[in-house]
């Protein structure tokens, strides 16, 4: 599948998630950009990545304390080549695993850690 049907397909998938949020979590996410990339760059795999990451979320979390004067803002990214190399280029399985995957990366930003991601299911 070409980049710009994955782009469209996920756009799509994001949207009609976060409408279905919790009222109080819809409007925190509606303030997060999410960004639709084919795959992580070398700044990411510098940090420290692997090249097969399916999303990220950067910037000062919901609610965290912030101890500096222009913090860094909220985004998300999925990685969406990756996305579809995970699903097996099964279109279903692609559009869960990029809900699920935006979900994951929204957790991170309303501050939930990896344990309290498991228990929601979204590890």
């Amino acid at each position: 599948m070409k980049f710009s049907q994955q782009r469209r397909i996920a756009a799509a998938v994001v949207a009609a998630t976060a409408e279905k949020l919790p009222s109080e979590i819809r409007e925190l996410a509606r303030a997060v950009p999410v960004l639709l990339q084919d795959r992580p760059d070398e700044s990411v795999l510098a940090e420290g990545f692997p090249a097969d990451l399916l999303g990220l979320f950067s910037g000062t979390s919901y609610g965290e304390e912030v101890g500096q004067l222009a913090p860094e803002p909220p985004y998300i990214i999925l990685y969406l080549n990756n996305l579809w190399d995970y699903a097996a280029t099964d279109e279903t399985v692609f559009r869960a695993e990029v809900r699920r995957t935006y979900l994951h990366e929204l957790g991170h930003h309303l501050g939930w850690n990896e344990d309290q991601l498991a228990a929601r299911g979204l590890d």
